[in-house]
């Protein structure tokens, strides 16, 4: 399907005027992120000879040790992008997400409703939330087109883009279940101790923030939804609704059986339903383990065999690729701080500018700039999180406040990374240009919001 040519008409000033010069630069000049892993790399290592004692010997070294540092982490990463997307395109999913865009009664209705689900769906897992949003808005689109409803299709892309502004304040959140796994590479940071999830994803004040982000934003896409009689870009009429892809193997063999049967992947999902049980039932704690495993239990309970497993796997799969080559090149960022000791002369730097009203402000606002270089939230704590820590160990502030608010800032400025909006964009059959005039208002409305929580927890 070609790109869509949204109409210069639409009642959305953010589409106009000011975003244009955005939208061109990010076109132009914005590399991939694996070359912006290179850069980085490079730019760590001549700071590294600028700020500290270390030779080229050391940083190299430094940075070759480094670059396995990471190889669990990595794979937690990989598993929440592969099992998000895979329990997004299992059969019961797709037939919850045709339901779901049967609600909508109007446009404008459609575009609050599109963030929503998508919000609540990357709260559960960014991956989920990512292929939900758009896969909504598709289906939306599809359906209202037949019942004569006259959606703006772009609009309906952006606003189940915008759902994942929260996903690292939830379920999946990277950076928090990281500071709650024992043994993570947060933990020299944390003087050897973890940070439960009761005090960053589940504490009162980001529940609050989760609520006020939804609300904020749920308002302005009302207000920027297209007036009546306002000329929209709908949904080309060639294009229909995807539906689930049948997975049709040929049964011929006792082990063509076998795998074309549900028992064997239903008993490993029950067993890992009761491990579950059993771990919190015993005290245990929400890791980044826990988490894929919950999710993968989900997915096992629903779906049909092993051949429809394989086939969702093989589709996912591609998603994770950049992951497993961006990750040890952070990891190698990492190893040139740690080794040089650019972490204390980045950390001291931020210690002299902020105080503990300000910190987490301002934690928020170069976390949101970082992110522009790491787009991947993992990959930012990596390089960015023992900074922060370490500066907020000095100046007294809580470890929490320090880890939400690199949080906050990466999945803040998403908005206007492309990045991530690129397995939504292609689903959806449009470009960045197309959407970002709305994003950015996500951008502006939950910034707003975020800060004044940081801003609150800190007095």
């Amino acid at each position: 399907m070609s790109a869509p040519k949204p109409s210069t008409q639409v009642n959305a000033a953010a589409s106009k005027g000011i975003m244009r010069p955005v939208n061109r630069f990010l076109e132009q000049w914005i590399p991939s992120a694996l070359t912006f892993a290179i850069v980085l790399t490079l730019i760590v290592a001549v700071l590294a000879f600028i700020f500290t004692d270390a030779g080229p010997t050391d940083v190299v070294t430094g940075w070759g040790e480094g670059l396995a540092g990471l190889l669990e982490f990595m794979t937690q990463m990989c598993l929440i992008l592969l099992l998000g997307h895979i329990l997004a395109n299992t059969g019961p999913v797709r037939k919850l997400l045709a339901w779901l865009a049967r609600v909508p009664g109007n446009a404008t209705f459609a575009y609050v409703f599109v963030f929503v689900v998508a919000a609540l769906a990357s709260l559960i897992t960014w991956g989920l939330g990512l292929v939900v949003g758009a896969l909504l808005a598709r289906e939306i689109a599809v359906q209202s087109r037949e019942r004569g409803i006259k959606v703006h299709f772009p609009l309906l892309v952006a606003a189940g883009y915008s759902g994942f502004v929260v996903w690292h304040m939830g379920y999946s959140g990277s950076g928090p279940l990281t500071a709650a796994t024992p043994d993570s590479f947060l933990s020299e940071s944390l003087g050897g101790k973890t940070v439960p999830v009761s005090e960053t994803i589940f504490a009162g004040w980001n529940l609050l923030a989760i609520a006020g982000v939804i609300i904020v934003c749920a308002l302005l896409f009302l207000l920027v939804a297209p007036k009546a009689g306002a000329t929209v870009y709908e949904l080309p009429a060639a294009v229909s609704s995807e539906g689930q892809s049948e997975v049709d193997e040929e049964v011929v063999t006792p082990a063509d059986r076998i795998d074309a049967s549900r028992i064997l992947t239903l008993v490993v999902g029950l067993a890992l339903v009761a491990y579950l049980i059993i771990h919190f039932a015993q005290g245990g704690g929400l890791t980044l383990d826990i988490v894929n495993w919950s999710f993968l239990a989900l997915i096992l309970l629903l779906v049909r065999n092993p051949f429809e497993l394989i086939h969702l796997t093989k589709e996912a799969a591609s998603n994770v690729g950049e992951i497993l080559l961006q990750f040890p090149l952070y990891a190698g960022i990492l190893g040139i701080m740690s080794s040089t000791g650019l972490i204390a002369v980045f950390s001291d730097a931020f210690v002299s500018i902020s105080n503990t009203t300000t910190f987490g402000v301002l934690a928020l606002l170069s976390a949101g700039l970082v992110n522009f270089f790491v787009p991947s939230g993992g990959g930012q704590f990596a390089v960015q999180g023992p900074i922060m820590l370490d500066a907020a160990n000095q100046l007294g502030v809580d470890p929490s406040i320090a880890i939400m608010a690199v949080s906050y800032g990466d999945q803040w400025t998403n908005m206007l990374q492309p990045f991530w909006a690129l397995p939504v964009l292609a689903i959806a059959g449009l470009k960045m240009r197309d959407i970002l005039g709305y994003t950015v208002i996500t951008f502006l409305g939950s910034g707003v919001v975020m800060a004044a929580a940081l801003l609150l927890v800190s007095l």
